[in-house]
């Protein structure tokens, strides 16, 4: 009997689990990341993602019950190795300068991968006729687009410009 080839609606589902595990393990990073952090607009970026990551989580659960199935993560590799570069950082650059911007461009690289995924899942969503999921990923979707800006802005206005040496006068 042949195996029947796997469908978009497995890869959504799969790819759901993906990002469910990631925002699980995002949410034990994040108050690290806030701990770790010497500059106190970066320490509350990271501190007000944490409550949005949960609010993420909870909308992930409401779209694995749109599907019917039983919200459940899948150890996700990239996010591992994300988190594992933050930890790096961490222990690497504790007491430096360049700490905030370090763990800055760790977050936003974690801020690209869920964007990337959510966009992805936004667009299956909308092909399998999720009309509800497609809303509930676009929301979540719009607040790591904000995220990431918000953190573009941090680096900008303050945090690299602490990383550097001062000036020779």
């Amino acid at each position: 009997m042949a195996k029947q080839p796997k469908t978009l609606e497995e890869l959504f589902h799969d790819t759901l689990k993906d990002i469910y595990y990631a925002e699980k393990k995002i949410i034990t990073a994040l108050p690290k990341l806030a701990k770790a952090a010497r500059t106190p607009e970066l320490k509350s970026a990271f501190e007000k993602h944490r409550r949005e990551t949960e609010g993420q989580v909870a909308r992930l659960e409401q779209v694995f019950g749109m599907i019917e199935k039983k919200p459940q993560g899948k150890k996700c590799p990239a996010i591992d190795g994300l988190v594992e570069e933050g930890q790096e950082i961490m222990k690497g650059y504790k007491g430096a300068p360049a700490l905030d911007s370090g763990l800055l461009a760790g977050a936003q690289a974690v801020e690209h991968y869920e964007i990337s995924r959510y966009g992805t899942l936004r667009t299956w969503a909308e092909e399998l006729g999720l009309r509800e999921a497609v809303g509930l990923l676009e929301a979540t979707l719009k607040e790591e687009k904000k995220t990431d800006e918000t953190l573009t802005a941090i680096a900008e206005r303050c945090v690299n410009q602490a990383a550097q040496p001062e000036a020779a006068e």
